[in-house]
């Protein structure tokens, strides 16, 4: 990957709708040169998908929420699964430190943050822990991308 790659993934984080033409037209290079170097990018695995960041709140979504998960090992797997194939969860990650499980998790209400805890994170078998975190305010947000 060199520097000209670095500067086609930073500008398809800002606006990932911009055309090929256009990235031409700022390097000098050729559509189909650009459309090459994205395609050989993807192939690589650098780039994974191209998608829409969507406001949360203007789906109606106005909770949240994070949660540090502690699970047993041996459900460790189980749990991650479960957890994943709900329709609130956005992230979820195994982490490192006192917590096992990372997950962010978008809701409609503090009803719904309930009933998804009461429902679908407590009883699960394996946890030994939930600590649960309200965004109160977001400064800034990011799906990947780079800092040139």
């Amino acid at each position: 990957m060199d520097q000209l790659d670095l500067k086609l993934l930073q500008d398809l984080t800002e606006d990932g709708r911009i055309s090929y033409a256009e990235l031409g037209r700022k390097y000098g290079l050729t559509r189909v040169s650009i459309k090459e170097r994205i395609d050989r990018l993807r192939q690589e695995g650098v780039i994974e998908a191209f998608t829409v960041t969507i406001n949360p709140e203007a789906t109606g979504k106005h909770v949240s929420a994070f949660f540090e998960i502690d699970v047993e090992p041996f459900h460790l797997d189980s749990v991650a699964h479960a957890l994943a194939e709900k329709d609130e969860v956005e992230n979820l990650y195994l982490m490192t430190g006192s917590s096992t499980l990372h997950m962010h998790a978008l809701l409609r209400d503090m009803e719904d943050l309930e009933r998804f805890v009461l429902d679908h994170v407590y009883s699960l078998k394996g946890i030994t822990r939930v600590q649960t975190h309200l965004i109160l305010k977001r400064y800034k947000s990011r799906s990947g991308g780079l800092r040139l």
